[in-house]
């Protein structure tokens, strides 16, 4: 065991021990957001340095060819590169707390599939995953990778450069989609779509449901890397807060929820996931 504090400085050290007390002897849910896969190579959305974004807006998708045919462009040269990303010491550190019977789960707001690959097995992905697609007319649902062998099938001219600017979400601003033939379902010809929650759409009802079961059956609360700017976090920090958990936030930079929390460590993620499973474990 490595000494708590050695990649911190004395302040998130000190409110490493301050979280592990209020953690110890109690079964913690997480809530996971995208600054916990920056170490992996996926950018965060809000932090310094982050790409300015206009996400795509399920209306655009579903209702304009030329901006589905952009998305998908833009989504498998992303998807590509993203694909490629392993999980870090972050995420490693979660699935040993979920194997050692202290964490109960995770609540995720990444679509990137990370945790799963760590080892974590109750995993809820509030906004989806990028290893799924699925038609929205008949509803049958494929593999990323399929979907991925047909597009560049029918659009050899498709490259993945050496190196793109990848978003959070896996997907890229392409320079030009003209020419792109977007894949289509192979059972019924439909609109194929990422199992993801765009811009203005809705969390699946069931999908929150696990998430609030998964907080109501823990006694802490645990945020990492998410500044809780997504509406679906904060409810859920609220459902802890009424029950009378407490919550501990792991982020850089600020988050909505700061002034309720009973701990706040602003340090990375990996530096501090992996020294509070340390003293947990």
């Amino acid at each position: 065991m490595t000494t708590i504090g050695a990649e911190l400085d004395a302040a998130a050290a000190a409110r490493v021990q301050d979280a592990v007390e209020v953690l110890s002897g109690r079964r913690i849910a997480v809530l996971t957001g995208a600054g916990v896969s920056t170490d992996s190579g996926i950018p965060d959305y809000r932090g310094a340095g982050a790409p300015v974004r206009t996400p795509m807006t399920a209306q655009a998708f579903l209702g304009d060819e030329c901006a589905r045919r952009r998305y998908w462009v833009g989504s498998h040269l992303g998807w590509r590169a993203f694909s490629g990303a392993r999980p870090n010491a972050g995420h490693e550190a979660l699935a040993g707390m979920e194997a050692a019977g202290i964490a109960t789960g995770i609540v995720t707001q990444n679509v990137d599939g990370l945790h799963l690959q760590a080892g974590s097995r109750r995993v809820v992905e509030l906004h989806g995953a990028m290893r799924r697609v699925h038609c929205t007319h008949c509803g049958q649902v494929f593999d990323r990778r399929a979907v991925a062998a047909v597009i560049e099938r029918d659009n050899p001219w498709v490259a993945v450069p050496d190196a793109v600017a990848l978003g959070p979400d896996g997907d890229v601003l392409p320079e030009s989609s003209d020419g792109f033939v977007v894949p289509a379902c192979t059972v019924c010809g439909g609109v194929l779509k990422p199992e993801v929650v765009f811009f203005g759409e809705f969390i699946p009802a069931q999908t929150f449901r696990e998430a609030e079961s998964l907080v109501h059956g823990s006694e802490a609360l645990l945020v990492a890397g998410s500044s809780l700017a997504v509406n679906s976090g904060v409810r859920l920090v609220d459902r802890a807060l009424r029950r009378g958990m407490p919550v501990v936030i792991v982020n850089r930079g600020d988050t909505r929820s700061d002034s309720r929390a009973t701990v706040k460590i602003d340090a990375g993620t990996s530096e501090v996931l992996t020294a509070l499973a340390e003293r947990l474990v």
